[in-house]
């Protein structure tokens, strides 16, 4: 158990596309961002069962990266409990700020642990060490998300836990046909100017992204539980990353 995130200086790296343009287009959205990521619908209930499977222990530290609004953060506060530490890491300040009024509502003590957030870059976070990682629906916005995976299991080391839930296209019977809708939800919801920087769609790239995140974690987990949700739109899995 350790008892606060050891945080550092480290600037954070230039994300996937022109870091300008990305954090004004979400910064610009947060609370529109906030809206969807608290209140579509089953949305509440999939980032509690995430947190649930990536079972951080008790009164240990947990780093949300790419935590936006800190959608997750109830959640995971829950799951250390008061003795733990959660964590938010994200480089848009709009989305922090918005995370930041909703640390004001949570307890410091009591069932919820403390909790705080820190600007950063997920992919080279500034924390040297944790109990477990976990990222929601960030996969798909980075540019190597592998490597990604595979610092952030670094940062747990051996017996850590690592998490990711992510959205792509479905391979369900029952979602497949809506896979066009999704497509055009996907291309809609990038920052300007992302879209013309790809040579595939960005449904196709996100897919791609995702499926190298979820692969990293296998390679470097054990204990891996894998689970779709939402007619196969979501996709969740969890491990303890292994020695090396």
């Amino acid at each position: 158990m350790r008892p606060r995130p050891a945080v550092t200086s480290r600037s954070h790296n230039r994300p996937d596309g022109g870091v300008a343009t990305t954090q004004d287009f979400y910064s610009r959205w947060a609370r529109l961002y906030d809206t969807i990521a608290r209140r579509s619908p089953g949305v509440q209930s999939l980032r509690e069962r995430a947190a649930d499977r990536l079972a951080p222990p008790a009164g240990g530290v947990v780093v949300d990266m790419g935590c936006g609004t800190g959608a997750n953060l109830p959640f995971l506060s829950g799951q250390v409990g008061p003795e733990g530490r959660v964590l938010g890491v994200d480089f848009t300040p709009g989305v922090l700020a918005v995370a930041r009024d909703r640390l004001s509502t949570l307890p410091d003590t009591g069932p919820g642990a403390p909790v705080g957030v820190v600007r950063g870059d997920a992919t080279r976070p500034p924390v040297r060490d944790a109990d477990a990682v976990f990222a929601s629906f960030v996969s798909g916005m980075l540019a190597d998300p592998a490597d990604a995976v595979d610092h952030w299991a670094d940062v747990v080391g051996p017996g850590g836990r690592l998490g990711l839930l992510d959205l792509a296209r479905s391979t369900h019977p029952l979602g497949r046909p809506l896979n066009g809708l999704f497509r055009a939800v996907v291309r809609g919801t990038s920052p300007p100017g992302t879209r013309s920087r790809v040579s595939t769609s960005p449904a196709a790239l996100l897919d791609r992204r995702v499926v190298a995140a979820h692969r990293a974690l296998f390679d470097r987990c054990v204990d891996v539980e894998h689970e779709t949700h939402a007619l196969g739109y979501a996709r969740l899995t969890a491990g303890t990353v292994a020695d090396s």
